[in-house]
């Protein structure tokens, strides 16, 4: 006989949304796919799979136009998008419960999202749709931009080049931007620079871009090396295709109270030049509709990192990376589908806090992940918690603006717009001095409660190599486990996905001396699949 504390564990066994995980490392192959799809129990394997069946019929109805038909066929980068489905696997291998549900919800959105900025791009574009009328209406900008100067103008299209033919390939295909790469560097680009611009200027070499804007905005992202890539791509637009540019040149010193008017009036300088050059005018009251979405937003988003906070963390690792910096950048408040997201998300998030749901049978370490990170090639964050059971509570580029902007003072409105664009993804951290990318690390370990920190060493990123004594310091001085791992961003060729592993795998077995929750993703044959 049974006695109450026997029956209790044998009834919490039979609950436990893990108990029925196989090994996931035995499902990879060799080659570019998995051997097949993965049995999460017959509920999550059913809302799974017509999710997948959900995808593959975006993607039919897609490609069915003749349009697009001529797109996928004109750039090289569109043969990285049959391998949508496989991305969104990846990225949710191992999940069940609320946990696959949001997940299916960020990135299916994020999905559609760029199949709709696919359809724009080509529409107007003279190689492929031609379409002049709606060209006239299309404001090109930076993968990098925040697009805060765009809520105040509902009838144009504002447009990213970028982010379908590098950014979205590379989490597509980890090898995506290397023929990019390797363009842009016999054409005379130092190999030392960071592959997201240099392959960004590589496609714009290769004459692989959509050709078409009334106007573009470039701003002064993270580094030396996209101003370089800028230059040479605005020279493009310029002088070739006829498509006047803007710099948008936002503070560096981006915490300091004096280039706060510096900044408010880049902000008005773009919205009179988009005005000039399309004809339309700034629309307050979309502006502050806009502004509305982005409020609540920021207050989903605090919500789950507040939940972060606690034993049971529920909003994290891809779920949170991926999509918010989809959410904060590009759509901005400028779509109203992203807040319905987000507070489906909210209400998942909620109920699994509330039963106290895990994603992995075992949390044995609360991370936050910091620096430049790989899983733009790389499903790392996921691989974290299935293999080790290591939390990825949030990552630098989650730890965005926080600040509610006004929804009615038309004067605050342009400096809120101008405190956005100073603190863009990675922008934040990399400029304003070591407070923002050293100091506030260690206040973030502290509020989540974090005994690891995941420090992405990005060898092209300057910035962050040059403290990296510093960090070792201070976390040396906290009792902080710090995790170097070195990657080259954009080009597996440097550091490939296992190579990423073995320094996780190396630490986790000689330093906290643990053995993985699942020994079948410690290594895995993966350097040649998307």
């Amino acid at each position: 006989m049974m006695d109450a504390k026997e029956i209790a564990a044998k009834i919490a066994e039979n609950l436990d949304p893990n108990k029925d995980k196989e090994r996931l490392g035995t499902l990879y192959t060799d080659g570019k796919v998995r051997k097949r799809r993965e049995w999460r129990g017959l509920e999550d394997t059913m809302y799974d799979y017509v999710r997948w069946l959900g995808i593959m019929g975006m993607l039919g109805k897609f490609i069915v136009k003749p349009r697009n038909i001529k797109g996928f066929f004109r750039y090289r980068w569109m043969q990285n998008y049959l391998a949508v489905p496989m991305m969104i696997d990846r990225h949710t291998q191992g999940l069940r419960g609320s946990y696959l549900r949001i997940a299916h919800t960020e990135f299916d959105l994020v999905a559609q999202d760029v199949a709709l900025l696919l359809e724009n791009l080509f529409k107007g574009d003279r190689n492929v749709g031609n379409d002049e009328e709606f060209s006239k209406k299309v404001v090109l900008v930076d993968e990098n931009e925040m697009t805060t100067f765009m809520m105040g103008f509902p009838n144009l299209k504002c447009l990213s080049r970028e982010t379908p033919s590098v950014y979205v390939s590379v989490l597509l295909n980890q090898h995506a931007a290397e023929p990019y790469i390797d363009i842009a560097q016999e054409y005379g680009l130092p190999g030392d620079v960071c592959p997201m611009p240099e392959a960004e200027m590589g496609v714009s070499i290769a004459d692989d871009f959509p050709v078409l804007g009334a106007c573009a905005v470039q701003c002064n992202t993270t580094c030396d090396g996209s101003l370089l890539g800028n230059g040479v791509i605005s020279k493009r637009l310029e002088l070739e295709d006829g498509v006047p540019c803007f710099q948008l040149a936002a503070p560096l010193r981006h915490r300091e109270d004096d280039v706060q008017e510096y900044a408010a009036q880049e902000i008005r300088n773009t919205i009179a030049f988009i005005e000039k050059h399309t004809g339309h005018k700034w629309d307050w009251d979309n502006y502050f509709e806009c502004a509305k979405r982005v409020n609540e937003s920021t207050r989903h988003r605090l919500d789950w990192l507040e939940m972060n906070k606690t034993d049971y963390p529920q909003v994290f690792g891809s779920n949170l990376a991926l999509y918010t910096e989809t959410n904060y950048m590009a759509i901005c408040g400028k779509l109203p589908a992203f807040v319905e997201a987000d507070r489906k998300i909210t209400k998942y998030a909620e109920q699994a806090y509330k039963n106290r749901a895990m994603a992995v049978k075992e949390y044995r370490h609360r991370a936050i992940v910091w620096g430049v990170q790989s899983h733009f090639y790389f499903d790392f964050l996921i691989w974290l918690q299935n293999c080790w059971g290591i939390i990825p509570l949030t990552d630098m580029l989650s730890m965005v603006s926080t600040r509610v902007l006004s929804e009615d003072d038309k004067e605050q409105a342009i400096y809120d717009m101008a405190w956005l664009q100073e603190n863009m993804i990675m922008r934040n951290r990399t400029h304003g001095g070591y407070k923002v990318l050293l100091d506030e690390l260690w206040d973030f370990c502290e509020e989540f409660n974090a005994d690891t920190v995941i420090l992405w060493e990005h060898m092209a990123c300057k910035a962050l190599v040059g403290m990296h004594g510093q960090f070792e310091e201070k976390a040396r001085e906290k009792g902080i486990h710090l995790i170097w791992v070195k990657h080259d961003l954009f080009d597996p060729r440097i550091v490939s996905r296992q190579g990423i592993r073995d320094q996780i795998n190396n630490y986790m077995r000689t330093v906290f001396m643990e053995e993985p929750l699942d020994p079948t993703l410690e290594v895995l044959p993966d350097d040649q699949s998307w």
